[in-house]
């Protein structure tokens, strides 16, 4: 059965009559922006209806359009910008020109709206409780005891474990997949009509995108209706109904989610499907780009010399809001050997993160401890670790926030050159090197990282780790934010670099497909603990444990095209 009809069985829609009136119309949408009086046009003459019940999904990679165009659905398109359309409608009223405060009347209460990066949009400030709140306080629904009661209730809807902890505490206590669902919360806490979700599942796992998927699918069945804003074709075949794909502010292909997904008639949408990463597509480049020529790696190991890093029966413990002290990495033990992927799967809070920040000696562990080639690593002081820190890198997953936002791509890479324990005679030229190694180039040395793309930030960010001339990259989430096209490109470069630099992975996902992959073993987490591990083709096509298997059928499928 295909998805959509899955779907539909599941979630049965309203009737013919009621999705006949569309919520919204737009026709010949244009978004611009005045920048010294210029106007560069974003989004060039996007047509679309929303009706009750049904899910349009809007598609495409970085800068095609797409978030600009939902944010313009209520009233948040930005400043200097330039919003003309024929037609922009909602329930018959005319949007365009609308003040502020007929807006502010509309947002929340009749259009639910999900932003993309929950780190930024929670105030930090507050506690969790009070930002699911605050749409609530802002309408007047409901008295305090009332409201309280309903952020509990929608908390738990979109899964978020014990509620009344969370909602105690604030956004930066969380992890990233709980932070997005506590934004999800908010959108919902007023039972819209219209909910625009804006990557909803970037930051989530498996099984608890699943339950948000469910939660989404949940506002469809009720009559209510959904624009998804996606880089996962896999979560969009889940729940659209209709798919626009836009490229260059121009939607380039429209139709039944059927049939762009399994018979796409343009190239670009062919080019999107080609690039997902799956267990077939392993071994293989995802991007059109060609691969460089491997070269020998100066300086490495030979192989089977024994394991580069070991972590040994880690615990990590943390001391909770309530006083209550939980256990987050509980007997954790692994080896990665010289040139090797192993990837780390599981959870929100399962203890992944943790893991890594003690293999990068940047935690702690309050029982075990990490070798580094056989050496101690996390037991030996800092001053001691300080010469070897070269030998492990990090790639965040927003390399955003830990880049200095006053400095050039340039003063970022001098910077980090400066660590590399080998004299470094021209380090403009190094600097010209690394970009090179990562597909930028000279040209991007004056640059600001707030001007770049996110994949050419991640970029820069992988740049800036291999300065030093590291034999482990320790990658956390590194592709999660990135459109399929960009992260194609991404996991491309990483394969190259481990062919010819030799580099070793710790690479921590909530996406099965890129784990399978770019991994040759896989570590599976749950409460803090490693369920099962083996390597990758046995572990997540013939799992052993419950839990494995639980992750694997919580996971969106999309068919391969024909």
């Amino acid at each position: 059965m295909s998805s959509t009809a899955t779907r539909a069985a599941d979630h049965p829609r309203e009737s013919a009559e009621t999705a006949k009136d569309p919520l919204v119309r737009v026709r010949n949408l244009r978004i611009g922006f005045d920048r010294a009086g210029t106007v560069t046009p974003v989004v060039r003459g996007v047509s679309f209806d929303i009706r009750p019940g049904r899910c349009l999904a809007i598609v495409g990679e970085s800068g095609s359009g797409k978030s600009v165009t939902a944010r313009t659905l209520v009233g948040l398109t930005g400043p200097g910008a330039v919003v003309e359309a024929d037609l922009l409608e909602w329930r018959g009223r005319d949007l365009r020109g609308l003040s502020e405060r007929r807006w502010r009347a509309i947002r929340g209460r009749e259009i639910g709206f999900v932003l993309q990066d929950a780190l930024v949009s929670l105030d930090q400030l507050r506690t969790v409780g009070a930002e699911v709140a605050e749409p609530l306080r802002t309408h007047r629904r409901g008295d305090r005891r009332s409201r309280r009661a309903r952020v509990l209730e929608v908390l738990a809807e979109v899964g978020v474990p014990e509620p009344e902890l969370r909602a105690a505490q604030r956004p930066y206590e969380l992890s990233g997949g709980l932070r997005q669902r506590a934004l999800i919360a908010s959108a919902l806490a007023l039972d819209p009509d219209l909910v625009i979700a804006d990557e909803p599942t970037t930051a989530l796992d498996a099984t608890v995108q699943a339950q948000v998927l469910d939660v989404l699918a949940d506002t469809l069945a009720h009559g209510r209706a959904l624009v998804l804003i996606s880089h996962d074709l896999a979560v969009v075949a889940r729940l659209a109904d209709e798919i626009a794909v836009l490229k260059d502010g121009v939607i380039v292909e429209q139709g039944p989610s059927d049939e762009v997904l399994h018979s796409p008639q343009h190239p670009y949408t062919q080019a999107l499907l080609d690039a997902i990463p799956t267990a077939h597509t392993r071994g293989t480049r995802l991007s059109p780009e060609p691969g460089r020529a491997p070269a020998a790696a100066p300086g490495r190991r030979p192989g089977g010399v024994g394991p580069l890093l070991t972590a040994d029966e880690l615990v990590k413990r943390y001391r909770g809001p309530d006083e209550r002290v939980r256990t987050v990495v509980d007997r954790v033990s692994f080896e990665l050997r010289p040139g090797e992927t192993l990837g780390i799967v599981g959870e929100s809070g399962s203890g992944k993160t943790t893991t890594a920040r003690m293999a990068l000696a940047l935690l702690a562990p309050d029982e075990g401890r990490v070798l580094l080639d056989g050496a101690p690593w996390t037991e030996t002081s800092r001053a001691r670790r300080r010469p070897l820190r070269h030998r492990v890198g990090l790639v965040p997953q927003d390399p955003l926030s830990s880049f200095d936002p006053r400095w050039t791509v340039g003063q970022v890479l001098a910077d980090a050159v400066a660590t590399d324990p080998r004299p470094v005679p021209d380090v403009r030229a190094r600097s010209v090197e690394l970009l090179e190694q990562v597909g930028l180039g000279e040209r991007h040395l004056t640059d600001r990282p707030l001007r770049l793309s996110g994949g050419q930030r991640q970029r820069v960010a992988i740049a800036r780790a291999l300065a030093p001339r590291p034999e482990l990259l320790v990658c956390d989430e590194p592709v999660s934010a990135l459109d399929v096209s960009v992260q194609a490109r991404v996991l491309d470069l990483f394969a190259d670099l481990k062919a010819e630099l030799g580099v070793a992975y710790l690479f921590i996902s909530h996406d099965l497909g890129v784990i399978h992959h770019v991994s040759d073993r896989v570590l599976v987490m749950k409460d803090g603990r490693v369920v099962e591990e083996g390597p990758v083709d046995r572990i997540l096509t013939a799992p052993k444990a419950p839990y494995t298997r639980q992750l694997l059928a919580a996971l969106p499928r999309l068919e391969p095209v024909a």
